[in-house]
């Protein structure tokens, strides 16, 4: 009941601080909305697909571009979670709960989970507002993408707390940004499919093929319309197991404390 009670109070912190913060959300919005209004013409037609008539969204081929953008949002939020968390770490809520006792393993999924949350809550706020401006992705999808959505947010949740673990200064993030999120963006499927980056670079191709936010894309591109793609569910999974073992191996005391020996 302990542990239970735990999980509840973590995500709830999490969930209240972040309605609590409005500007937090309209930012999460905008970025997102931005690309899909203004940049989904250019893709269009990069894709050889006919632009859309006048008065008609710009929305119309969102099985290339909302995917990429829903993904946005999700690596966004596990950025900035991680973000909050180094602060946490050492002036904040979580410099108190990793002394309780409770195992820190499970305190690190706790707060894991509450990222996820909280990265649900943004992305189906972009999806409503996607709908509104005429998506044309099945009504079901909007069911069916949530287990993808889920994977996701553990891949890219486990990918900001390893990171987390390892940054000491919240200056050092923007570096974090240019050196993992922008490149773990651009070079995925997120923009364009895989066939059409190969058809300009190859190697660009390859590195966007061994880019596992390529496979979190394809697993809510697929899971958007009904359908299940087992290769870019493995691959989240997988990477997202590995990436969340490595950020509880980076949390642990004797770690730190070969850190502060070592210093």
């Amino acid at each position: 009941m302990g542990w239970l009670i735990c999980l509840c109070a973590i995500i709830g912190r999490e969930l209240l601080r972040f309605l609590n913060q409005p500007t937090r959300l309209v930012s999460a919005l905008v970025r997102p909305l931005l690309w899909l209004l203004v940049f989904a013409t250019g893709f269009r037609a990069a894709l050889g697909i006919a632009i859309a008539p006048p008065y008609q969204t710009y929305i119309t081929y969102s099985i290339y571009v909302l995917p990429g953008l829903v993904g946005m949002v999700q690596l966004f939020n596990a950025t900035q979670s991680s973000l909050s968390m180094v602060y946490d770490r050492e002036m904040g809520s979580m410099r108190v709960l990793l002394t309780s006792p409770l195992p820190r393993w499970y305190l690190i999924i706790c707060k894991l989970l509450a990222g996820i949350a909280v990265s649900l809550v943004q992305v189906y706020a972009f999806l409503a507002v996607a709908w509104l401006c005429g998506d044309d992705a099945p009504p079901l999808g909007y069911l069916t993408v949530l287990p993808a959505l889920i994977a996701n947010g553990l891949l890219l949740g486990a990918l900001g707390l390893l990171l987390s673990s390892l940054i000491r200064q919240l200056e050092n993030f923007a570096g974090v940004m240019n050196f993992v999120v922008f490149p773990m963006f651009f070079l995925s499927t997120a923009l364009y499919p895989l066939w059409k980056i190969r058809e300009g670079s190859a190697l660009v191709a390859d590195i966007c093929a061994a880019n596992p936010f390529t496979y979190g894309v394809e697993l809510i591109r697929f899971a958007l319309y009904g359908q299940i793609d087992p290769v870019a569910t493995l691959v989240v999974l997988g990477c997202g197991g590995l990436l969340l073992a490595a950020a509880i191996i980076g949390y642990s005391p004797s770690r730190g404390l070969v850190r502060r020996k070592a210093a």
